[in-house]
């Protein structure tokens, strides 16, 4: 047992790469204790590791007593865990080449999902189309062929005109594809898109404040906001442009309207509309069938008196739902501000 206290690297150590050895310890471990690990992999690195493991051949001794003493030693002197990015790209610097570690984490920086194309269905269709604004009409048509239709159709409306018209009809004569055209796009896509879009995708902090700010009491939001124009007013006038109230609800299609009703909670719902004036009542009506706007009607006369606090928290409730139905491209916010823009 002596070995297993050894400070010194072994000098056979010193010929296996950083995925060797983590396959080496993985292969010590064995099933029942390195299942977890190998289960928490994703598809890429059981492969590399696979590979590794398969070609470490007879593992010295020494190797093997230093690598647990390594494993065991860090974690014993834990007091606790935490996971960020750069612990993980530390951790992943040991075992693996600098390229490939920043491979990784640009990745997972990066929008989510498993395959490239489910990552491009996380893009923003304006991000994305002023990307390929820049691309030939084939290589764009092949990309939106890949994507889900309701993001490809958004991303077709953010084109130019002429060019979206070219890429519908490249769309409609593309062939079978190539599987190593697919496979250049995918890695060209990777490496001039979502490497750049996760190095320089910053979210303005005047957003997530909009966010907080809608989720206030109108009294207690309306003083914070007077207090903000006093100290910073291109914030306030920022934070107030890109709020999204109640009222605003009232600009939307009757699709959207039709689709919220049909999602709300009849309680919010009637709270909602008691404290509304009758304009606004009229329009969210008009999403119902009769026989449930007569209903709704009766339920909000029936009701009696609510604290108007109540009645602006049912409000809130209904923007963010809007807001939930919108990410999940049910329905289109319409932003009063522009005749054009839509929230997504």
């Amino acid at each position: 047992m002596t070995a297993m206290t050894t400070i010194g690297e072994p000098a056979e150590l010193k010929k296996y790469t950083g995925p060797q050895r983590a396959a080496a310890l993985l292969l010590v471990l064995g099933k029942t204790h390195g299942a977890p690990i190998w289960e928490s992999l994703a598809v890429e690195e059981v492969k590399e590791l696979s590979s590794a493991m398969a070609q470490l051949g007879r593992l010295p001794a020494p190797v093997v007593e230093h690598l647990l003493v390594m494993f065991s030693s860090e974690i014993a002197g834990m007091a606790s865990l935490h996971g960020s990015f750069e612990t993980t790209e530390r951790l992943l610097g040991n075992m693996l080449s600098d390229d490939k570690v920043k491979e990784i984490m640009d990745d997972i920086r990066g929008p989510s999902g498993r395959t490239m194309w489910d990552k491009l269905s996380n893009v923003s269709e304006g991000v994305l189309a002023a990307y390929l604004k820049n691309e030939y009409p084939q290589t764009v048509a092949l990309i939106l062929g890949k994507l889900k239709p309701d993001h490809a159709a958004r991303v077709l409306s953010e084109l130019p005109r002429e060019m979206g018209v070219e890429v519908i009809g490249r769309m409609l004569r593309m062939d079978t594809v190539q599987k190593g055209v697919i496979t250049e796009v995918e890695q060209t896509l990777k490496i001039e898109f979502m490497t750049n879009l996760a190095r320089t995708q910053r979210r303005d902090p005047h957003e997530s404040m909009a966010e907080l700010f809608n989720a206030m009491d109108r009294s207690t939001e309306e003083a914070m906001l007077l207090a903000l124009e006093e100290k910073s007013p291109d914030s306030a006038e920022r934070i107030r442009a890109l709020m999204f109230t109640f009222e605003d609800l009232t600009g939307l299609l009757p699709a959207a309207i039709a689709t919220i009703v049909k999602q709300a909670d009849k309680k919010v719902l009637t709270l909602a509309l008691k404290a509304a004036d009758e304009a606004a009542r009229k329009i969210f009506f008009g999403g119902m069938t009769e026989r449930a706007a007569s209903l709704l009607r009766e339920d909000i006369s029936n009701t009696g008196p609510v604290r108007a606090r109540d009645c602006e928290e049912a409000q809130s409730q209904l923007v963010l739902l809007a807001k939930t139905l919108a990410d999940k491209g049910e329905i289109m916010l319409v932003d009063p501000k522009s005749d054009d823009a839509v929230i997504l």
